[in-house]
């Protein structure tokens, strides 16, 4: 499978992941996804504070970018599902160390005070 070119001339690799699940809702929305497929109305529950508008611009750019697969079943009402693809899923140990330093870090605020 090619790879989508990025919305980022740039040569840093830190700048081209950024451009890929950068954002207030990208990272959000592929951590959701780390445990399996969801629908739109599963992730949005998920994620109240981000306007359905700002999910699904979102949704679609990381279909384009090739980290998400959406999937469109011929039902009446329409059923939608989001997964992470093979691309998407290569993330996870990232968002393993994410979570893990994440955790680390709330800890060590929680035994500041």
């Amino acid at each position: 499978m090619a790879h989508p070119k990025p919305r980022i001339d740039s040569d840093c690799p830190v700048e081209h992941v950024l451009a890929l699940i950068g954002g207030k809702w990208k990272p959000m929305i592929i951590y959701h996804l780390l445990n399996g497929t969801l629908r739109f109305s599963e992730i949005r529950k998920r994620i109240p504070q981000a306007t359905q508008q700002m999910l699904t611009l979102h949704l679609r750019q990381l279909e384009e970018d090739g980290l998400v697969v959406r999937t469109i079943y011929p039902e009446v009402p329409p059923r939608v599902e989001y997964r992470l693809s093979p691309v998407g899923l290569s993330l996870v140990p990232v968002f393993d160390k994410m979570i893990e330093w994440g955790l680390e870090h709330q800890r060590s605020i929680a035994n500041c005070d």
